[in-house]
């Protein structure tokens, strides 16, 4: 628990929060005192200039938050991808094995050009 505060990455991240905090607040003031001398544009600036500062605070907390995946974690993902592919792999052999011979023979032509570097989509 520790470690998610004082990681170098969390150190990197408490430091540019610590800095965009207060820029985003002093720009939002800069803008609300352009707004007050007549520049109507700048009450939009004054308002987003807030948001963006409290979208960095999101932002922080959901980086600070987020945890590395564990050694289990990532075998059952590599575990899941690879079903995925085999599946992926049966259904498009299940699905050639019905086409016409001369189709699956002009396919294989245009894959073995594509694989060859010679057959592109570009003009």
């Amino acid at each position: 628990m520790a470690a998610r505060w004082t990681s170098p990455r969390a150190v990197a991240a408490h430091v540019a929060i610590l800095l965009f905090i207060p820029a985003c607040l002093f720009a939002g003031w800069w803008q609300a005192t352009r707004a007050f001398s007549g520049n109507a544009l700048s009450y939009i600036y004054a308002v987003e200039w807030p948001l963006l500062a409290g979208f960095g605070i999101w932002g922080w907390w959901a980086w600070i938050h987020t945890e590395k995946p564990t050694p289990e974690q990532v075998a059952e993902r590599e575990a899941f991808e690879a079903t995925q592919r085999a599946e992926a792999q049966e259904a498009a052999t299940a699905a050639t094995a019905d086409v016409d011979p001369d189709m699956a023979a002009y396919n294989a032509h245009l894959r073995r050009l594509a694989e060859q570097g010679k057959k592109t989509w570009k003009h």
